[in-house]
C-alpha cells in the first residue's frame, strides 16, 4: 500500500493544475455560483460536474446500478481523502472524447475488468495521482498523530454528475455503486441535473449553507482561439469584397459606428456574400470587428485567470515555515520581538473595546 493522502483545497485552480499533472490536456474547471440557463451557456462543452457538500451519515434508498461495467467506470473510494481526486477521475475517465495521456489511459485499459473495490484500491495504489494530489498538500508547521473523525468534526464529501450512455449518472465513492438518475443527452443533461443537485442543496439548507459546485469543462482558450480563426477567415473575406466592390475600408471608428447603428447581418451560410450590398458588406464587417475584439478580449482574460491561478498553486505548496521561524529569530536576536508582541495585544485589546 502506498502512503496516505491529504486533504486539497476545493479550488478551480487546484483542479485544473491537478488535472493537468494527470496528463490530460484540454481541459479545465471553472467554479459555479448558479445553475440557471444563462450562468451554463457560456461555459462551452461541460465534460461533468463537481459537487462538495458537509457529509451527514443520512439514509439514501436509491438503488445503485449493477449493469454498467461495460460503458461507464466506477470506483469505490478505498482511503480517505483522496474523494476530490476520485471525483474527477470520475468525470475524466467516463468521458471519450478527452485526451487523457499515456498514463491514465492505461490505467482506465488496465482497471477495465476490474469491481468497483478494485478500482479504488487501484486509485489509491497509483504513486502517480497521489503524488499529484499530495503535490498540494498545506505545508504544516506541527506534524500530530493521525485520528479518526469524530461527530463533531465537519467533513466534507465530493460527488460527480455526467452524462454516460444515454442516462445521467451520480458517482459517489462511498456506494457500492453509481445511482442513474434517468434519461439525459450530452444535449440536455444540465437541464436534468439541475433539479437534482438542487434538491440535494434544498435538503440541507436549514443547517448547512456551505457548498460548492464546479464545472470540467474544454479548456475556453482553445475554444476562444478556434472562434478568432473562424472570424477572422470570415473578416478577411469579407474585407476582399468590400475593397473589390467599394475600393476603400472604413476607419475603426466609423466600423464601430456601424455596429451601434444597425444589428448584424444573417450568417454567411445563410445569405451569400456575393448577393450582399457594399452597405450590407461593410455592416457585417462591423459586426465582425467587434466580435473579433471580444473574443481578443475574452482570450486575454482567460490567460490572466491561467496565471493568476499558477501563482496561487505556488503559494499553496510553498513552504513559509522556515521564513517566519528565522524571521521570529532574526527580530528575537535584535531584542525587537518582545516589543511586536506588546504592541500587537495592545493593539487586539484596543479593538476588543
Amino acid at each position: 500500500m502506498s502512503g496516505g493522502w491529504c486533504t486539497i483545497e476545493s479550488d478551480p485552480g487546484c483542479f485544473t493544475e491537478l488535472i493537468s499533472e494527470f496528463g490530460v490536456s484540454g481541459v479545465q474547471v471553472e467554479e459555479l455560483y448558479s445553475l440557471d440557463a444563462d450562468s451554463m451557456s457560456g461555459l462551452g462543452t461541460v465534460h461533468g460536474l463537481i459537487f462538495l457538500f458537509k457529509w451527514r451519515d443520512s439514509k439514501d434508498d436509491r438503488p445503485t446500478a449493477t449493469d454498467y461495467q461495460d460503458y461507464l467506470f466506477f470506483a469505490q473510494q478505498m482511503i480517505s481523502n483522496a474523494c476530490a481526486t476520485q471525483a474527477i477521475l470520475g468525470i475524466l475517465l467516463n468521458r471519450p472524447m478527452l485526451d487523457l495521456g499515456e498514463e491514465l489511459t492505461a490505467f482506465r485499459a488496465f482497471t477495465k475488468e476490474f469491481p468497483p473495490e478494485l478500482k479504488g484500491l487501484a486509485i489509491s495504489n497509483c504513486e502517480m495521482m497521489r503524488k499529484a494530489h499530495n503535490s498540494f498538500a498545506r505545508p504544516e508547521p506541527f506534524v500530530s498523530e493521525e485520528r479518526a473523525a469524530t461527530k463533531d468534526d465537519d467533513v466534507y464529501h465530493f460527488i460527480s454528475y455526467l452524462p454516460v450512455n444515454g442516462k445521467l449518472w451520480e458517482l459517489d465513492g462511498l456506494k457500492q455503486g453509481p445511482v442513474c438518475l434517468g434519461d439525459a443527452t450530452e444535449a440536455n443533461w444540465l437541464e436534468v441535473v439541475r433539479p437534482v443537485i438542487q434538491k440535494r442543496i434544498e435538503a440541507y439548507s436549514t443547517k448547512e449553507i456551505r457548498f460548492n459546485l464546479m464545472a470540467v469543462i474544454g479548456d475556453r482558450r482553445i475554444a476562444l482561439q478556434e472562434q478568432q480563426v473562424a472570424i477572422e477567415k470570415e473578416k478577411n473575406m469579407t474585407v476582399g469584397k468590400v475593397q473589390a466592390r467599394a475600393g476603400q475600408i472604413p476607419s475603426a471608428a466609423e466600423l464601430s459606428a456601424l455596429a451601434n447603428a444597425h444589428p448584424p447581418p444573417p450568417p454567411i451560410g445563410e445569405v451569400a456574400v456575393d448577393q450582399r450590398s457594399v452597405d450590407d458588406l461593410v455592416i457585417a464587417l462591423a459586426h465582425l470587428a467587434r466580435r473579433s475584439a471580444q473574443v481578443s478580449a475574452d482570450i486575454q482574460m482567460e490567460q490572466q485567470k491561467v496565471e493568476q491561478w499558477k501563482i496561487e498553486n505556488r503559494r499553496r505548496k510553498h513552504n513559509y515555515v522556515p521564513f517566519i521561524v528565522n524571521l521570529l529569530k532574526l527580530l528575537a536576536e535584535r531584542g525587537e520581538l518582545g516589543n511586536l508582541i506588546e504592541a500587537a495585544k495592545s493593539r487586539k485589546k484596543a479593538r476588543g473595546n
